[in-house]
This record gives C-alpha cells, structure tokens and sequence, in this order.
C-alpha cells in the first residue's frame, strides 16, 4: 500500500503550468514548406489507395521528409511535455477526406490506432449534433457544446485534428498530470495515497455499446520513476449510479473534488484556440484534457469539427496492472464480429463522415 511516507513531488518537463507556457510557443510546432507538401502528396496517394484502416502499416506510407518530424513529436510525448501541437496544414483547401487522409497516415507514425467504439471505427468525431446538456444522463460529451470536466481518454496516445472551428469558445484545455498530483501532495497530503487506489469508472456512459457497466483503474501509476497519471471525475462519480459498485469513501470524494478544484484554478491549465488544421498529439498518461463552453453555426457542414485518433504506443513505459481503460482493443480485435464487418466504417472515404445518429 502506498502511504504518505512513500510520496515526494514529480519534477522535470512533465510537471509544467499552463501559466509558464502560455507566453511560448516551443510547444507548437510549425510545419515547413517541403514537410507540408510531402503529407499532402502522401495523403493524396493514401486517398487514392483508400486502404483498409485495421490492416494498413507506417511502411505502406514511409515519410522521409517528416521523419526527423515525427520523432520529435515522439519525443515530446514520451520523455517531454508529454503533447505537440502541430500547424500549418492547409485544410481549408482540402476534401474533408484528404484532411483524415493526413491525419491517419500521421497517426500510424506515431503508433497503432485503437478501436474508439463497439463497431470498430478507427476515426470518431468531435462534432455537436445534439442539443442536450451534461445535465443530461444520456448527452454525449462529443456530441454537444457544453464544457467538459478534465478526464483522460482511452489510450495511449490521443490525438484531434481540427477541420473547422467554432463560432466562438470551444478551446481546448491541458492540465499536466504531475502538476495536478504535486498540489494534491501539498495540500492534502493525507489524500494523495488515495490517488494509487483502484476506482470504477462508467463505461457504458462513454460507449453505449460496451459490453459491462463499469471498468476499474487507478487514477496514478508510478513505476521506476515513471509517472502517470488516468483520471475522469465525473466517469467516477456516474459509475456509483450502477448498484454493483461500491460506493466511494467520503476521503475518495474529497480527494476527486479536490481534483476538479485544482484544474480550474488560474494558471494550472493551458488553454488553446484549434485553428483549421492543427493536430494535437497527447500522451494520455502525461496530461488530462477538456474544453471551454462553444456556441456554434447552425449549418451542419459549418460547426466545429475534430476528427480524433487513439493510438497505441508501445515504449515500454511501465504501467501498473489494470491502468486505464484496459478493456479497450487495439484495431486487430474482432470482438464486435458480424456487427463491425456490417456497420463500422474502415475506409477513410467514410471515416471522416460522422455519425449522425448518436447522441441526439
């Protein structure tokens, strides 16, 4: 059992503040003329090609110019910040499949795309077709425009393309996940240990199509010296809606209160305005995620849209057993069988359409 003796502050790039790096800008990284133009031609061909997404490989669409590129995103994911935000792609002047064209084969660079649902999709959309609110039970957070509580996603990497934005608001928020554990550490030291404890979170709210209620994590995992961190309050709290998970402690409750406190205090997060083609690559385990409150056009083709990618990224980071949403598959699965072949979308032509018929 981890106790208050065992823990001291996480230091170095991975704890940072959103205050400090909101004045930088190392932290985006501008695409060149000749590193643009090779992911528009590559994309083209990918589009051409329009290949099986579960079965496609990097090799299939080597990037010789991006190369050098791409490991530095790398790197800043693994051993750094722990994010990138990369611009100057051209999306304005792009079909919505060439724009996912891109964004997939820049994915396969950096790892292996997981499935985001029970059908198998490999590309999920970030788009508000539905009028509810997070008041409501059955509202889908990617689905409407309210503001999320920071949380984790369900792999290693998660990465958002923007095709359009909104209207206004909408901005994307990161909080570092070292940062976040250092003030719960000086502030509630008696809580911190709580942090190493197995919590359910609510499966069935974030896929309607999972096959159990609930699965189980640990909100931190420190092993060797590696940090990270796997959270989502709210995912926490709506899992004690199911009568078969114990219910939390009132030292459990405090402790994810004391969370979303801190991640909306000044300076702790930093906030970013997604211009059309901005890619946004994410160590999970390195930072939580969320966005402001939007309002948005009422034109369908017109309203914010992100297309999202999870990948797999196996560097042998350690984990402790069962972090994170461990129940996922990687894209090679064929739990979903007959229904995936039927109803999953596995070309990039049809990717990049969302569904229409969820969340509304």
């Amino acid at each position: 059992m981890t106790t208050t003796a065992d823990l001291a502050p996480i230091s170095g790039p991975l704890a940072w503040r959103g205050d400090e790096l909101s004045g930088r800008t190392d932290w985006i990284y501008l695409l060149s003329d000749a590193e643009r133009t090779e992911l528009e031609e590559v994309g083209r061909r990918f589009l051409a090609d329009n290949p099986d997404l579960r079965t496609v490989t990097a090799d299939d669409y080597p990037l010789s110019v991006c190369g050098p590129a791409v490991e530095r995103w790398a790197a800043d994911m693994d051993s750094g910040r722990g994010f990138v935000l990369v611009r100057g792609l051209r999306v304005q002047e792009y079909s919505d499949a060439l724009s996912g064209a891109i964004f997939f084969v820049v994915g396969l660079h950096l790892g292996v795309p997981m499935r985001q649902n029970e059908l198998g999709d490999l590309i999920d959309h970030i788009i508000a077709t539905s009028t509810k609110t997070m008041e409501d039970p059955t509202a889908m957070p990617s689905r409407i425009r309210d503001k999320l509580v920071f949380h984790s996603d369900s792999s290693d990497v998660v990465s958002l393309m923007c095709l359009r934005p909104s209207k206004s608001g909408g901005a994307s928020s990161l909080v570092s996940g070292a940062t976040l554990y250092n003030e719960v550490l000086r502030r509630r030291p008696d809580l911190a240990p709580l942090l190493f404890e197995p919590y359910h979170f609510d499966w069935n709210k974030q896929d309607p199509d999972a096959p159990a209620n609930t699965y189980s994590s640990p909100i931190v995992s420190y092993v060797d010296g590696t940090f990270s961190m796997y959270a989502g309050t709210s995912m926490i709290f709506s899992a004690q809606e199911y009568p078969e998970v114990p219910k939390l402690t009132q030292d459990q409750v405090d402790l994810l209160h004391l969370l979303d406190e801190i991640t909306y205090e000044p300076g702790i997060a930093l906030d970013m305005d997604f211009q059309p083609g901005d890619m946004q690559w994410l160590l999970n385990y390195a930072a939580l995620h969320s966005r402001t409150e939007f309002s948005d056009y009422p034109e369908l083709q017109r309203r914010r849209h992100l297309l999202r990618l999870w990948l797999k990224r196996d560097v042998g980071r350690p984990l402790v057993e069962g972090f994170g949403r461990n129940v996922v598959q990687d894209r090679s699965s064929t739990r979903a069988g007959a229904q995936e072949a039927a109803d999953g979308k596995f070309r990039v032509t049809e990717a990049v359409i969302p569904r229409l018929d969820w969340g509304n």
